[in-house]
């Protein structure tokens, strides 16, 4: 792990990666070694987390569209591809 601090910055700008266990063990480590310093942060991470659970808890009672999801596949596919090309 690097031994450089996270800013504000960064750790809102990620927050959502964080909370979806989407970075690597390091960057975790230091999104939350900030957050158990910075109180401003932590609240925004508060926030961020109750929303997430409304969020599903509210759409999980309707499975989403077969049109929707395959609107998702096929987006998800292109960026792959986007990433992956030349």
């Amino acid at each position: 792990m690097s031994d450089e601090r996270t800013d504000c910055s960064e750790a809102l700008l990620r927050l959502f990666e964080y909370l979806d266990g989407e970075m690597s063990p390091e960057d975790r480590a230091r999104i939350r070694a900030h957050l158990d310093e910075c109180g401003p942060c932590l609240k925004e991470y508060d926030l961020d987390t109750t929303m997430k659970a409304l969020v599903k808890r509210a759409c999980a009672r309707e499975p989403a569209p077969d049109s929707l999801r395959a609107t998702i596949m096929t987006r998800i596919s292109m960026t792959v591809i986007r990433i992956e090309g030349p």
